[in-house]
């Protein structure tokens, strides 16, 4: 009444098969939950340089192009819109 080979090597497969599609599964979920992060520090920094910067004269208009390039690079998207900016 002993295991078989078979059997051991279906559950250690089968245990492989689980933890590879985990960690394919748990890599883009990190992925997003920086860009989600990056997005939420970097429209956040955008609302308080437009709120600050009306005092010295800098704005940076808030439209789909500047939130995507802030959602994606975060406070270094706000720092290249603003060089672009001061270049055009």
């Amino acid at each position: 009444m002993g295991l078989e080979v078979s059997v051991i090597v279906a559950y250690f497969v089968g245990i492989l098969l689980l933890f590879i599609i985990g960690w394919l599964i748990l890599i883009p979920l990190k992925f997003i939950f920086k860009l989600i992060i990056n997005g939420i520090i970097g429209g956040v920094v955008l609302i308080l340089l437009n709120f600050i910067g009306g005092f010295i004269g800098i704005h940076i208009g808030v439209n789909p192009i500047t939130a995507l390039i802030v959602g994606v690079l975060g406070v270094p998207g706000i720092l290249l819109i603003l060089i672009v900016q001061y270049i055009i």
